[in-house]
C-alpha cells in the first residue's frame, strides 16, 4: 500500500515513517525541512516541498497516487502562533486545503489528520471527551480546528474517509534511539528538561505556578510518540476495514504536572538542574487530559509505553545520542 506522509521529516512524522517502513508499506515523505531533518527519514523517498506550492504538490500526488495520506505537516508552537497568527492560518489551514484538493485529483481515499487537544481551549471538564465544546484560546488551536472543519465538509461531498486524531502532549523518542525530537528552540517541556539535564540549556523555565491545580503548575497528558504512531496506523486500518470517519483523542487518560515531570527528569538523569519560575504564558490551559475510551473501544488501540519513566528515559537516551553524533 502506498502512503504519503506530510511532515515526515519532523519529530512525529519521522517516527511514523519508521513504523510504516518496518511494516512494509511503500512510503513517500513530503517536508519543507523548516523544522524537519532529511536524515530522519529512514524509509522511502523524501520530496522537499511546501504544501503551499499547490502545483508541485499536485504533481507529486498524481505521480505517486497514494492510497492514503497521513498529514502531520504544520507549525505547532503555541507562543509563536500568538505572535504570528496569520503564519499559522496560512501554513496549517491553507496547507490542508491544498492537500485535500491534490488528494481529490489523485483519487486518494483515506486521510489521517494530525490535530490537537488545543482545539478544546480551556476544558470545562477533565478528562476531555471528543464531544466536548471546541473553543480554542490560541491561533494554533484555531488553525487546526478550521482544518478539521474543512476535512469534514470535503468528506461530506466526496468519497474521502478520514480519522482526525487530537493529540495531547507527545514526548519521548524511538526506543532504539535512531531518531528523536530535534528543535533549535524547543517549547516542549520534556525536551527542554532533558536539554537542561544534558547541559545544553542553562536552566528550565516554568510558566505559571498559580493555576488551580494541586501544585499550581499546568497538568498535561504525556503520550509516547510510538504509541501515537501506532494509533495512526490503527486508525488507517480501521478505515480500510470499513470503519466510519471519526475523531479520536489520543492520550493515556492521566495527567502529570509540570513540577512532577521536572522532578522525574531530575531523578532519571541524576542532575539537579536549575529551574526558574516565571509568569503564565498566553494560551496555556491549566489542565489537558484525554478521555481515550473511544480510541480504545473503537480502534482497539493498546498502548505499549504508558509509563512516564520510559517516556523520559527514551527522550534522554536520544538527546545523548544526538549530542554525540553532532
Amino acid at each position: 500500500m502506498r502512503i504519503l506522509v506530510t511532515g515526515g521529516a519532523g519529530y512525529i512524522g519521522s517516527h511514523m515513517v519508521k513504523l510504516l517502513g518496518e511494516k512494509g508499506f511503500e512510503v513517500l515523505t513530503i517536508d519543507n525541512l523548516s523544522e524537519g531533518n532529511a536524515w530522519a527519514v529512514l524509509y522511502g523517498e523524501l520530496q522537499v516541498l511546501d504544501l503551499l506550492n499547490y502545483k508541485a504538490l499536485e504533481d507529486i500526488l498524481l505521480d505517486f497516487k497514494p492510497e492514503a495520506v497521513i498529514h502531520f505537516a504544520a507549525k505547532v508552537k503555541v507562543p509563536e502562533s500568538v505572535e504570528k497568527p496569520l503564519l499559522y492560518y496560512e501554513n496549517n489551514f491553507l496547507g490542508t486545503i491544498n492537500l485535500l484538493q491534490a488528494m481529490q485529483r489523485a483519487g486518494t481515499k483515506y486521510l489521517i489528520f494530525s490535530s490537537t487537544a488545543a482545539v478544546y481551549g480551556i476544558p470545562k471538564t477533565i478528562p476531555v471527551k471528543e464531544s466536548d465544546p471546541t473553543e480554542p484560546i490560541n491561533p494554533y488551536g484555531w488553525s487546526k480546528l478550521f482544518a478539521e472543519r474543512a476535512i469534514k465538509d470535503f468528506s461530506s461531498t466526496t468519497d474521502l474517509k478520514y480519522a482526525i486524531l487530537r493529540y495531547f502532549n507527545v514526548a519521548g523518542a524511538d526506543p532504539e534511539a535512531k531518531i528523536g525530537q530535534v528543535s533549535k528552540n524547543p517549547t516542549h517541556l520534556i525536551l527542554r528538561a532533558v536539554k537542561v539535564a544534558t547541559g545544553q540549556i542553562p536552566y528550565l523555565e516554568v510558566f505559571g505556578t498559580d493555576y488551580d491545580t494541586p501544585d499550581g503548575t499546568c497538568i498535561r497528558d504525556f503520550i509516547h510518540v510510538m504509541d501515537l504512531c501506532e494509533a495512526h496506523l490503527r486508525a488507517l486500518e480501521y478505515l480500510i476495514e470499513g470503519g466510519e470517519s471519526d475523531t479520536f483523542n489520543v492520550g493515556y487518560g492521566r495527567g502529570y504536572s509540570v513540577l512532577e515531570v521536572i522532578n522525574k527528569v531530575k531523578e532519571i538523569s541524576g542532575v539537579d538542574f536549575k529551574v526558574v519560575y516565571k509568569d503564565r504564558r498566553k494560551g496555556d490551559p491549566p489542565a489537558l487530559v484525554a478521555d481515550n475510551r473511544k480510541l480504545i473501544e473503537i480502534l482497539k488501540w493498546q498502548p505499549k509505553y504508558d509509563n512516564l519513566d520510559f517516556i523520559i528515559q527514551t527522550a534522554l537516551n536520544w538527546e545523548k545520542a544526538y549530542i554525540y553524533s553532532t
